[in-house]
This record gives C-alpha cells, structure tokens and sequence, in this order.
C-alpha cells in the first residue's frame, strides 16, 4: 500500500479537499482506491492501493511530482521543484524547502552569491533587493538544482528551467502579479467582482494554489493589488515587473533592438539610458 507526498502545498482544509476530489476524478477508470488523503507541513499526503496503483503511482510521479522526503533520495544536478520558505530570516541565503522530512526537516540553500551570479549578473546586490525585483515570496513554487550535498546540507542554484521563465517573463514586457494560496477559478471571481478583467491577459498557473495574473502591457501590477487584495485576506502577493527590471538592469537581458528602441530614450543632459513614460 503505498504512501507518498506529493510536491504539493495547501493552506487551508479546504484546498485539501479539493486535491482529494481531483485526485478521486484522476483514478477513475483505474483499479485503484485512495484510502486517506491527509496533510503534514502544508504537504499533502495520500495513502492507496489496488491492482493499478504502479500505474498511478507513476502518473503521480510524472505530472504531479513526489517528495524526496528523505536526502538520500536527493541527486546533484537534477531539477527538483521547492517552496521559498522562512524568507525574512536571512540576509545571505534563501531557504526552500523540497519536501525532506526525514529523519528531520532540511532545507535546500540558495545562497546570495550564487543568486547575484544568475539573477544579478555578478552584481554585489543584496538579498532584500533580488527578492524585491524578482518577486520572490513565502510559499513561492520554484524549480531548483541541488549542486552540493554534505551531510544533512543541501546546498542548489536556479534551475535553467527557472532562469528561462525569467527571462521570458522580461521579454514579454509585461507586468505580473503572483498570488499564492488560491485556486485559479478564486483568482477569476476575485478580479471579475474588483473590475478587473480589462487589466489582463490571462491567469497562468504555477501550482495548484499558485498563479501568476498577466496585466496587459501598459498596466501595472501594483495598481492591481489595492483592488484584489482585500478580496484575498489568507494570500501571499507579490509583483515580477519587467519594467523594474530593466531600469534597474539596462544592459543585463539581451532585448531585440526594436524594443529597446520602443522603451528606452536618451536623456541628453545626463547621458543616462531611461524608460519612457
């Protein structure tokens, strides 16, 4: 009968309920049945069996992903998806946590030089400064390469997968604000009831309790949050703005020429390279 974790976080009862009812659709037409779904450290777990369950088991593994639970399991060099975890308790290292609970709870570290090398182009920037331009946040889902393991220390960098996303999301020149610890569909009432529709493109998910509201280009995220964010008391916001970025990092992305042309102007007294308004 087996019992696994899936790379899954809730953060409340309900959202655990909801996990169960798409569990219950997945394993339909399968010899298979769930005994209990439970929750441990904001993981899901679950517990089934029946004469499919290697073939759920395996699916669970392809499209939803399982703890490692234990280090051991833990192979340098191999992507591995992880919640940023205790993010103000540290000012040279993030934390994630990849799902390691035996025999005691380790995070993987994401220590700041490594982070200034791939976010910051080498720059000696500080954490609090990274976190506020790439929008890092508690309970943000990201994909993680472990490159050190010694004990019970686990030291990683962002994934290529990971540098990938970022440098599409600047490419796209399109604010967005991300939103963990609800569904898509509360996303979608909330931004519908605030009048919000016409301010975005799209909600994409990160995770099954984590999105990403893509504003349309032109508006900005922050304008967003005074009108969501009451709607969205138990939610964790945080804004990724291309815009930011690129004052802040005018030669660090390679952007086509035309866009560049597009935003950026030159301001002749100071000879400084600025975006237009």
């Amino acid at each position: 009968m087996p019992k696994v974790t899936l790379l899954t976080r809730i953060y409340n009862s309900t959202q655990l309920k909801i996990i169960e009812a798409q569990l219950r659709n997945i394993i339909k037409g399968l010899k298979v049945e769930i005994e209990n779904v439970e929750t441990e450290d904001n993981w899901v777990k679950i517990t089934f069996s029946g004469e499919d369950e290697r073939i759920f088991l395996n699916y669970l593994e392809r499209n939803v992903g399982l703890c490692p639970i234990d280090i051991r399991n833990v192979k340098k060099s191999i992507p591995v998806k992880g919640y940023i975890t205790n993010l103000d308790k540290s000012n040279d290292e993030i934390t994630v946590d990849i799902g390691i609970h035996n025999p005691k709870t380790i995070f993987a570290i994401l220590p700041l030089q490594r982070l200034q090398a791939q976010l910051a182009d080498g720059r000696k920037l500080a954490l609090k400064k990274i976190i506020e331009l790439y929008g890092f946040c508690e309970n943000l889902p990201i994909t993680i390469k472990v490159t050190a393991l010694e004990g019970n220390h686990i030291e990683a960098m962002l994934s290529e997968t990971q540098l990938r996303l970022y440098r599409e999301w600047v490419k796209s020149l399109l604010d967005r604000l991300i939103v963990i610890g609800s569904t898509k569909n509360e996303v979608e009432r909330v931004l519908k009831r605030a009048n919000c529709q016409n301010d975005i493109i799209g909600i994409d998910p990160l995770g099954p309790f984590e999105n990403c509201i893509i504003c349309k280009l032109g508006t900005n995220a922050t304008g967003i949050i005074p009108k969501i964010g009451k709607h969205l008391p138990e939610t964790w916001l945080s804004i990724f703005s291309p815009r930011r970025l690129i004052e802040f990092f005018r030669d660090m992305y390679t952007i086509p020429t035309c866009v560049l042309e597009n935003l950026i102007s030159t301001n002749s007294r100071s000879g400084r390279m600025q975006l237009k308004n």
